[in-house]
């Protein structure tokens, strides 16, 4: 056996003044990785507390913890919930960030905590933007104290990036008609999902639920969908039926608060919330044989509802499963309200109302149309004979600009009704529609439509005015894109000044230059350049700047009672109840969101409020 040489171990001197291979720690640290997995970092402003990190965790070490001082914003999809991270369980794998659908979340290439209690090893995670005391510049950070207290400012690593996120951020394209073609009749547009392309967009869907406290019904939108993405219709509609009994009209019209708060539209395109509940309203034919309903004991007791409306359709709904004989009174020649005559047969068919009708209609409801209440029956008398009434009468008065000759023009409702259900409206060939809201775009475009029926081959043209310009214009950015791409006109920030008659014919619109739509409290105060005026030639003069609600049919005595809000609207309590102890109330004449799913969430509370207040004793 070799012994070796004495002199063997002063060999190792010669690697003395040779570098050495590895890092001289802590003294010497490696700069990590630019895409390294550390410490989390979070933008609280763009964090929405949608819980997504948490759900998909591996080792369930994140967590969503409310923080008090953060006011929540439900429509917005914003919640005051906020993800802390244990790092005794943290791999920091790095998923929570990939899924993360605002991209608020990061990891940070801090990787060092240095302590000795279990306790501090958890995280609110936070960014320096918020957190300045504990992000420290690099001259003042030291690696000997690094810990979830001392950090490295500006020390990004691994940040989302949407062609490795684990979302889908754009949609399924809805199949839609051209608008070359759509605006020479009234096929409506949206053809709708397929039930592949239905599943495709439904599994998109990351079941945070901000969409359900945006809904003013709070429909189970999630478990909804989720049905649609496993190929379940029937129990989609189930799930639906819960809490709205008109998903064919809502499919089609609902003004979809949901979407816009949906976490996936803040870098990508929302869920199609409305084209799937479409989708499987149009997708089982027979709503009672699927949804197999269990209707209540009679109770023997009669609920009288006023206007066949959303609300009114929904209460009807809630009230007759719970056993409650219900008959709902309509001047019209058919349930709907305003959906049936208001929004044109490109957007609701007659066919796609009446599905969602036929079927309440089903269940017991009896429907009196034709039967104009103050006229053909009188308020009083209903509310002698009926031991609950619901008023749901909803805004159907158009109201008018009142400028000089303003008696020339037509009314949008009327407009809309008589092409709607009635015999149609002869339209000019250069039609000026003066509003900017929804309905507005409504009556521009179905009077284009009538043009190309009545004057094939001929030049005609629809313009329209309103005193919003584009940032504030009331109307959806989608109705204000549709209308734009029929070739409609559009004036915006001018206001009505006179409609210009020569020989008893109107021959155009005079207008003025807006200043300003509100005041400085926000309140609707137009003021004018009254020098700046501009001359919109025309041969007719629609007006569609809003609606209001007609009370006339209510006795005075009765209608005294009724206790209104400072924005005139019907005061109800927590049970829909008003200030006459009978009378219950909802939808347009109660809310200043004047829209169908509003509508059902009120119905819905005042079904719960009639049962409980009027019928306990049955209980």
């Amino acid at each position: 056996m070799d012994k070796g040489s004495i002199f063997s171990p002063f060999k190792s001197i010669k690697y003395l003044f040779k570098k050495p291979k590895t890092l001289r720690y802590p003294f010497e640290p490696k700069e990590p990785a630019k895409r390294y997995r550390g410490l989390h970092l979070n933008d609280w402003d763009k964090c929405t507390g949608c819980g997504n990190c948490a759900d998909i965790c591996p080792n369930e070490a994140i967590t969503m913890k409310e923080i008090p001082e953060i006011k929540p914003k439900p429509e917005e999809g914003m919640k005051n919930e906020r993800p802390r991270v244990d790092y005794g369980r943290c791999c920091f794998c790095g998923l929570c960030v990939d899924i993360c659908p605002p991209g608020s979340l990061r990891l940070s290439r801090d990787y060092l905590h240095i302590h000795f209690k279990t306790d501090t090893f958890n995280l609110l995670a936070k960014d320096e933007k918020l957190d300045k005391e504990h992000f420290l510049p690099a001259k003042e950070y030291s690696i000997l104290k690094a810990s979830l207290s001392h950090r490295k400012e500006d020390n990004e690593g691994l940040v989302s990036d949407l062609k490795y996120s684990l979302f889908e951020p754009e949609r399924v394209p809805m199949p839609q008609v051209k608008p070359e073609r759509r605006r020479l009749s009234f096929i409506e547009q949206v053809i709708g999902y397929n039930r592949e392309q239905a599943e495709r967009e439904a599994s998109r869907c990351l079941e945070c639920k901000l969409c359900e406290e945006a809904c003013p019904a709070h429909l189970k939108i999630s478990d909804y969908i989720k049905a649609i993405s496993e190929n379940k219709p029937d129990e989609s509609l189930k799930k639906i039926f819960e809490d709205n009994p008109i998903p064919s009209i809502c499919g089609r019209v609902c003004m979809k608060y949901c979407e816009d708060a949906c976490s996936l539209s803040i870098r990508g395109e929302a869920v199609a919330v409305r084209w799937l509940k479409r989708f499987v309203a149009d997708s089982i034919k027979d709503y009672k044989t699927t949804l197999e309903l269990k209707i209540a004991k009679p109770t023997g007791k009669k609920i009288a509802v006023i206007g066949a409306g959303p609300g009114g359709l929904s209460v009807s709904y809630f009230l007759a499963l719970k056993g409650h004989k219900v008959t709902v009174f309509d001047s019209l020649s058919g349930g709907g309200g305003m959906m049936r005559i208001g929004p044109p047969l490109y957007r609701l068919p007659i066919e796609a109302i009446d599905k969602d009708i036929n079927h309440i209609a089903s269940l017991g409801v009896e429907f009196k149309f034709n039967t104009t209440v103050g006229k053909d029956i009188l308020f009083e008398d209903i509310l002698k004979e009926y031991e609950g009434v619901y008023l749901g009468i909803g805004t159907t008065i158009s109201r008018s600009t009142k400028v000089k000759n303003a008696d020339r023009c037509i009314l949008a409702l009327p407009f809309l009704e008589e092409n709607k259900i009635g015999k149609g409206v002869k339209v000019g060939k250069e039609i000026i529609v003066i509003g900017g809201g929804n309905v507005a775009m409504d009556v521009a475009r179905e009077a284009l439509r009538l043009q190309q029926i009545q004057y094939p081959g001929e030049k005609t043209v629809t313009k329209m005015v309103s005193l919003e310009d584009w940032e504030i214009m009331p109307a959806t950015k989608e109705e204000i894109e549709d209308t734009k791409a029929e070739g409609i006109q559009f004036n915006p920030n001018w206001g009505p000044k006179e409609i210009k008659v020569e020989d008893g014919k109107i021959k155009g619109l005079l207008c003025v230059k807006v200043k300003s739509v509100f005041d400085e409290q926000g309140r609707f105060r137009p003021t004018f350049y009254e020098e700046k005026e501009m001359l919109l030639e025309g041969d007719m003069v629609i007006e569609a700047i809003g609606q209001g609600s007609d009370f006339s049919f209510i006795p005075k005595p009765f209608f005294e009672k009724l206790e209104f809000t400072e924005r005139r609207k019907v005061k109800v309590d927590e049970n829909g109840q008003t200030s006459i102890p009978k009378l219950f109330a909802g939808g347009d004449i109660v809310n200043l969101n004047l829209d169908a799913v509003t509508a059902i969430a009120d119905a819905k509370v005042a079904a719960e409020g009639i049962d409980k207040i009027l019928l306990s004793n049955l209980r």
